[in-house]
């Protein structure tokens, strides 16, 4: 079974996604987020088909508290934020929370 990548985020935001192919999305317009957001995080992780969540990391701060930790918790599907600074964590720290091994380590 295949995994889907999910973006959720305002209709600029997963616009790029969809014309990369990404066929799961929530379209949430930024004046809507406060209380749309929590709802379409909920639709994504009863999805069984999304193995991975695609966020900008500002979105977050949009979140209830428990919607917020349900996201960054869940493990499947593992949510990967775009679009922060350096306390971000980056892509490739949460590439590897998510499968277990670093893909970009080098070999001696």
């Amino acid at each position: 079974m295949s995994q889907e990548i999910a973006v959720i985020g305002s209709p600029d935001f997963t616009t790029g996604f969809r014309l990369a192919g990404v066929r799961e999305f929530e379209n949430v317009p930024n004046d809507q987020k406060d209380e749309e957001l929590d709802a379409a995080v909920e639709r994504v992780l009863d999805d069984e088909d999304v193995g991975i969540i695609v966020m900008h990391d500002e979105d977050l701060e949009y979140l209830s508290r428990g919607a917020r930790k349900a996201v960054e918790t869940s493990v499947e599907p593992t949510l990967v934020t775009l679009g922060g600074g350096a306390g971000s964590g980056g892509l490739r720290g949460q590439i590897k929370r998510a499968i277990g091994i670093d893909l970009m380590e080098e070999e001696d």
